[in-house]
Formats: C-alpha cells, structure tokens, sequence
C-alpha cells in the first residue's frame, strides 16, 4: 500500500560552488520514520543552490514514485525553502527552471509543506550528498550515509509550514515588471458566484447548496458578458461543485463558446460547521470567544468546521496546477468569499488581517498574473462595474 504522508529531506552542495557538485534526498514514513527510498547523483560541475534544487527535485520524484499523497519537505537550505514558499524571490535565472520543475511536481500531490531544519537534523541527505560530490570530484567519500537505525524518526522533525503560491513579504515577490524571456504568466480571472438567500441576509453560506437568487441569477448574465469580453479565448473555465458556482460558470463558458466547464472539489467554500446558515450576529451571541480566536488566527476552525489555513492548503493545490497546465493561457476560476481571498492574500504578499478587511462582491471580478517563477502581478481586485446597471 502506498503511503499516504511522506518526509522528503535534501540536500546538495558543490565543492568550491561552482565545483563538482551532488546531491542527496530521503524519503521517510511520516509516522514511523522508516527510510523509504535514496536518490543521490554527482552532477558535474555546478554551484550549491543548483545542487540543492536537484536534491528537492529528486526527493519530489521520489515521493511521487512512493504513490505518496502529502509531503513535508525538510531542508538546511534556507534559500530553496524560502523561495519555494515564495517568500524569496528567485533573483538568479538559472534557478528558475529549476524552481518551475520543483512547482510541477508539488502539484501532483493533494498537500506539501516546507520547512528549514538545521544541518545536524539533515544529516542523511547530507551524507548522501557528499559522498555524491566526492564521487564527482574523483575521490572516495569523506564519509558514509548513516545507518538506518540511527535516523532521527520524522515525528520528531519540527513542524512544517504551508507553502503559499506567492509570499507574505513584499520586499521578497518576485516583481511582477521584470522581464522574464523563457515564461509567459497564467491569467487567472477569479469570479465569486452571484448572489444566494444567504447572501441577501448576510448568512454564513459554506458547504451548504444554496442556489442563485433571482437577482443572482441577473448578476450571473452580466458576469459572463464582462468575461467575455476580457477574455474572448480562455482555456479552462474550473467551478466549486456547490450549485451557485456551477451556473456561474456555465453561463460564463456558455458567452466563451461553450467552453467546457470542470468542476474542482479544492475550489470549494470553507466548511463554517456550526455557524452555517447563522448571520454574523447570532454567531456572535452564541460563539463569542470562538468568534474571537476565528477573526485573530486563519488556523483557528468554527467549531466542527474548517481553518482558513485548511482552505489556502488546498486553494493552492488548484492554483499551482493551472499555473503548471496553462502556461500563457487564460483560466476562469468559479469559487467563493473564501477560496478567492486567500488567493489574493497570497499574491498580494498580505498579512492575515487581510481576509476580514477585504470585502469581495457577488459576481465580482479579480484578474492575477501568475508565472512559474512565483512572479505575480494582481491586475484587478473586485471589479463590479457590469452589475451597476442591475
């Protein structure tokens, strides 16, 4: 049976950077520890960070062979992790391809998550590693990998952070105006639904199927005549399962030419458990301190619902496989409140006050450039001028 949650650790190095260089990756249990594969390959001459994007990759790969569906990825490079969560920019142009590679293959699992560790707590990959560069340097290994038996189990590793699409820094983003000659962005036109009953009365609307209203239903029309008109070719229109979005976007695809419209269970609202079909107000009476700890922390869920955290994880998921599927094309994307703030949380670079100072209309529109380098340029947020005639 294939493992459902592996650690990845890597790492790669050079001596003399560029040197002759190699890397070294493991892949291990999540629960029991338990080595599951190597990779390790001398690479010529090359520089560290090269080294070291090799070594995520081939760990990436080897997870994916595994059959794994969730990784935590465990490195000491402190640059290729903090790039990956895009809190870095990618600066050097022989990392890019590298980095977009590494992005592809985060896309074939359902979650990954990076995090720093110090070098002692890395020190199989690392073995791996230089014994990979000794091999390309001519000589015996300085030293040998470690004995199973001795490895730290990944249980005790510390805990990983989410990757983002695009990080929370701004002194870091990639800049959306540098040239970049060997990618084209992935445009992303983002629409809310139209309006529901829940949404004229203020109600937490999540996993419920609540249908368009009436003037929902008109909000829909004038959506897909704006669509169009920004975009005359798109190459996927993907929608939440729940009913409001699904006739959003077959409107949408419908004034595209009956562009086929695919439903994407990651697109989905948050689940608000408790609180759903509750306005703000009777929340707020019932739920006060869990109201609280919800609006101070995305990690905090509504009882027997879902964090904010929990939704960018898999937000993420979608939007860096459309990055990796259509690049240079166009994609609509037919989701909720939710799902879509965490996107431009991200691309934004802002901070988690963010998600409850954004208000984002019924049937408005958000343009975003993405390019697999993590550059990101956010064209619009909210546009609703098609709906001020309704």
């Amino acid at each position: 049976m294939a493992p459902r949650a592996v650690v990845v650790e890597a790492d790669g190095g050079s001596r003399g950077n560029p040197g002759p260089a190699g890397y070294g990756a493991v892949v291990r249990d999540q629960e029991t520890g338990e080595v599951l594969a190597e990779r390790s390959e001398s690479l010529g001459t090359a520089t560290n960070n090269v080294a070291e994007y090799q070594g995520l990759i081939a760990g990436l790969s080897a997870a994916a062979e595994l059959g794994a569906a969730e990784v935590d990825v465990r490195m000491d490079s402190k640059l290729v992790v903090e790039q990956m969560c895009g809190r870095w920019q990618i600066k050097h142009p022989g990392l890019r391809p590298l980095a977009a590679q590494a992005a592809g293959l985060v896309g074939r699992f359902t979650a990954v998550r990076f995090a720093w560790i110090p070098r002692e707590q890395n020190r199989h990959a690392d073995a791996l590693a230089n014994a990979a560069m000794d091999a390309a340097a001519g000589r015996p290994p300085a030293t040998a990998a470690p004995a199973r038996a001795a490895t730290t189990a990944a249980t005790n590793q510390p805990s990983a952070a989410p990757v983002t699409p695009i990080g929370s820094d701004p002194a870091t983003a990639p800049a959306s105006w540098e040239p970049r000659p060997s990618f084209t962005a992935t445009r992303l036109i983002l629409v809310r639904h139209g309006e529901t009953p829940y949404t004229e009365q203020r109600r937490y609307s999540g996993r419920g199927d609540v249908p368009l209203s009436e003037r929902g239903r008109a909000q829909v029309a004038a959506t897909a005549t704006r669509v169009a008109a920004l975009a005359p070719s798109v190459a996927a229109v993907l929608s939440s399962p729940l009913s409001r979005c699904t006739a959003t976007a077959t409107a949408i695809a419908g004034a595209l030419g009956d562009v086929p419209v695919r439903t994407e269970d990651d697109l989905i609202e948050c689940d608000f458990g408790e609180w759903e079909g509750r306005t703000f107000t009777e929340v707020r009476e019932r739920w006060a301190g869990e109201m609280d700890a919800w609006l101070a922390s995305p990690r905090v869920a509504p009882p027997g619902g879902e964090s904010f955290t929990q939704v960018a994880e898999r937000a993420h998921r979608v939007i860096a496989g459309l990055v990796t599927s259509y690049p240079g094309e166009t994609v609509v994307v037919v989701s909720h409140v939710s799902p879509i703030k965490l996107v431009l949380r991200d691309a934004l670079a802002a901070g988690d006050g963010f998600l409850h100072r954004l208000f984002l209309d019924a049937a408005g529109i958000s343009l975003v450039d993405m390019w697999p380098d993590g550059g990101v340029a956010v064209r619009t947020v909210n546009d609703t001028a098609h709906l001020a005639a309704l």
